[in-house]
């Protein structure tokens, strides 16, 4: 990618108090990888206070910061980075996430995007979410390999617009077509995002785009929690228009 050339893929990946692990994420889509595939890197801070600014002005293309008063939800910190995203496609990718393949991963998605251009009527991809390898245990992979196929079973088969939060790529027309995210939803975002996308495109699961995630907010919560709390702002969000939860909480 040289510098005339208007970026391809833009990825934004939303941060808050992420000097943990964000190293890990960034260094996932080196300067050389984007420049193979004509990628950006955009990285959209919440507000972070550690060192999460220091480290993405390092490596990313842009950074984007939030200086308002109010918290800012995970939705909103999307938004603002995909405002200055450039790429007919946006990878929205959590900083605590990182592609197991990270070369395929971005090769994979190049080649959709060419085939944009001969009117692909898929607008929007949903990654299957694995547990970081070194921290996987047992119930960790019994719980990624239900859900990714409780997932898969109904995009694929029956159509419904849906996917993980940790990894959703859309193509920017029909993402701005809907206006982006909801950002008055502190969580059930992902989900309303796909919903309202697939009235005008095709939500496909795809297993060729794998992640890796980190535990952290499993080992806080458990999964019967998570699951619960997923299930009850998703249903609050599809027939009610917004979330149960006021602010999804931080686990750092």
């Amino acid at each position: 990618m040289t510098q005339k050339q208007t970026p391809l893929i833009s990825i934004v990946i939303p941060v808050l108090q992420e000097e943990k692990l964000l190293p890990k994420t960034l260094a996932a889509f080196p300067r050389e990888l984007r420049l193979k595939y004509n990628a950006e890197l955009i990285v959209s801070d919440g507000g972070s206070t550690d060192a999460t600014l220091c480290i993405a002005e390092q490596a990313a293309d842009a950074v984007v910061r939030h200086t308002g008063m109010h918290r800012q939800t995970i939705a909103e910190g999307r938004n603002r980075g995909a405002e200055i995203a450039q790429g007919k496609v946006i990878i929205f990718i959590n900083g605590d996430t990182i592609p197991v393949y990270p070369d395929k991963f971005i090769s994979h998605i190049y080649h959709w995007t060419v085939s944009i251009e001969n009117k692909n009527s898929v607008g929007a991809l949903a990654c299957p979410v694995y547990i970081v390898p070194d921290e996987c245990r047992r119930s960790d992979a019994v719980f990624s390999a239900f859900y990714n196929g409780y997932i898969r079973l109904w995009v694929n088969i029956f159509g419904l617009g849906m996917g993980r939060g940790e990894c959703q790529i859309v193509r920017a027309d029909i993402f701005r077509k809907v206006h982006g995210y909801n950002s008055d939803i502190a969580a059930g975002e992902d989900f309303d995002l796909f919903r309202r996308m697939s009235r005008y495109c095709q939500v496909r699961y795809e297993p060729a785009l794998p992640v890796y995630e980190s535990p952290r907010r499993f080992r806080r919560y458990g999964y019967a929690m998570m699951l619960l709390s997923w299930t009850i702002n998703a249903v609050s969000v599809m027939l009610r228009g917004k979330s149960v939860a006021k602010e999804w909480e931080a686990v750092r």
